[in-house]
């Protein structure tokens, strides 16, 4: 059984208080309510309401009897809850008083205490691997259908389905497809858009009506779903025409209760997020158990890829400056719940990392490659993302370091796509490899380049870039001009002065090589 702190805690601060809690753990039974203290019957365990208004004299006569009966609390509104005489009688009775918020309907919170009565009843019959928001959304979708008399959706800000209703007596194509793919059809979105459903709903009206649209979707009455001014969601009804004004206040009046769960369900999703980023980033430093992150973080035991993903400076979007931290955390968003889990994503060190199946179907890397691909940042060059090599999840460390390597070159330029494999540019891979090593050995100052790139400096000339592209394309006039946009015959002339200047044997294999050597180096370190 199930005492009155552990109802009082699932329900939240937001509508219960208690100020008193009985004397004994009492377990609680049922959900009374008491509109007259004389002829209101109390069992044992009962939670009594006592809807009496600022009745001092019948909120004390109905807690003696609640007392007398071992009911296990009585919830009151302020007025009462906070009166000596009415905390006196409690005290005396040795039962439970809780003080409801102000605005709380005694209906609301009927309908939610027996929720939550319910939700805790599985959870202890379930064990650790229930999810209680999710029952309870479900739970109160379907009251949120007996009320208004129509199947019932709800949603969160992104037009996700949370929960619906069992009932399902009246339906159309878009309802079933909005639950079997678990939000809004993209089309049947752009439809309610046009009528200006969702610029309704931002707005805070308490309720929409849209009528039957030419393409057979039946009616529909939505209800936004609001707590402290902030957008949560909405509910949906399906409905067969016009419903009358108190159908659809009393469907309204659900959405306070609604808004409740989303906030809670909100916040244990967010610390949930939270511990799987921070053990996602243990995987990815190598300190964290395989096997735990197998079990805790949902991977298939098969060879995933580290994707790195980096935004870079800020983009004009709506005549406004989105700085990188907004973009970041935006792209986090729509990544991750693309790719289905946000447990396999998480953001340290200023780049977000993804951890994929290394498969071809949905949420594997070709699909999450081709996604990254699209989107607009790749066009405007403010994203840039690289995979490591596919690896077990015990060796994702290493797929993280190619991961990292690969972006470096990508957002220095060095490879031309924005999105990319480590397998895919090993070339330029192999080419900065080399030209870090040499870096520091002074290669480059031997031999007469140094002359070409002081003559660059001070002459404003390009002989420096114009040696290397003749030097990568084998002697080949035209296909060196086609790298630098010039001329084969601008080529030529170039060559011929810088040779003048250096008196450089080009004839040479040697000298090739070494050249090659040194300009790999500036150009690749």
């Amino acid at each position: 059984m199930f005492s009155v702190r552990s109802v009082v805690n699932r329900v939240g601060p937001t509508l219960l208080h208690a100020i008193t809690l009985p004397d004994e753990d009492r377990p609680v039974g049922d959900v009374v309510i008491a509109e007259s203290a004389p002829h209101t019957r109390v069992a044992a365990g009962d939670l009594v309401l006592a809807v009496l208004g600022d009745a001092v004299d019948e909120a004390v006569q109905l807690i003696h009897a609640c007392g007398d009966h071992d009911a296990a609390a009585v919830l009151c509104k302020p007025r009462l809850a906070q009166d000596a005489e009415v905390r006196k009688a409690v005290r005396a009775a040795g039962i439970g008083l809780i003080e409801v918020h102000t605005d709380t309907s005694w209906a609301q919170l009927v309908w939610l205490l027996r929720t939550v009565l319910d939700a805790i009843a599985d959870e202890v019959d379930a064990g650790e691997d229930h999810q209680p928001e999710a029952a309870d959304l479900f739970r109160l979708a379907d009251a949120a259908a007996s009320v208004v008399d129509a199947p019932v959706t709800i949603e969160d800000i992104n037009s996700r389905v949370l929960a619906y209703s069992a009932r399902q007596d009246l339906t159309d194509p878009a309802r079933v497809s909005t639950i079997m793919g678990r939000r809004i059809p993209d089309d049947v979105l752009a439809r309610f858009r046009s009528r200006g459903v969702f610029r309704e709903l931002s707005r805070g009206r308490q309720t929409i009506y849209v009528p039957e649209q030419k393409d057979g979707t039946l009616p529909r009455l939505i209800v936004p779903i609001r707590m402290g001014g902030e957008l949560l969601g909405s509910m949906w009804a399906v409905v067969d025409g016009p419903v009358s004004e108190e159908r659809a206040a009393a469907f309204a009046d659900a959405a306070p209760v609604v808004a409740v769960h989303l906030l809670r369900r909100r916040a244990h999703a967010n610390t949930q997020r939270h511990a799987n980023a921070e053990l996602l980033r243990a995987v990815l430093e190598g300190r964290a158990s395989p096997r735990r992150a197998l079990a805790e973080l949902g991977l298939a035991e098969v060879d995933h890829r580290v994707v790195a993903v980096a935004t870079g400076g800020s983009h004009e979007d709506a005549d406004r400056e989105l700085d990188a931290e907004g973009l970041r955390l935006a792209l986090l968003e729509r990544l991750s719940s693309g790719i289905g889990n946000q447990s396999r994503a998480t953001e340290f060190g200023g780049l977000l990392y993804l951890v994929v199946p290394d498969t071809g179907g949905a949420g594997g890397w070709a699909a999450l490659r081709e996604e990254l691909a699209a989107e607009p940042g790749c066009a405007q060059g403010w994203l840039h993302a690289a995979a490591g090599t596919a690896a077990a999840v015990g060796e994702l460390a290493r797929s993280r370091a190619e991961a990292e390597e690969a972006l470096g070159l990508v957002r220095a330029g060095l490879v031309a796509d924005a999105v990319t494999g480590f397998e895919d540019v090993w070339t330029a891979l192999a080419l900065h490899r080399a030209g870090t090593a040499t870096a520091g050995t002074g290669a480059v100052a031997l031999g007469p380049l140094q002359v070409l790139r002081e003559h660059d400096a001070s002459r404003n000339t390009d002989y420096v870039d114009t040696l290397y592209a003749w030097l990568r394309h084998q002697g080949d006039p035209r296909a060196a001009a086609r790298d630098l946009s010039i001329h084969p015959n601008t080529l030529r002339y170039r060559m011929r002065k810088l040779l003048a200047l250096t008196e450089l044997d080009l004839a040479d294999a040697d000298t090739r090589l070494a050249l090659l050597v040194q300009l790999i180096t500036l150009r690749w370190s």
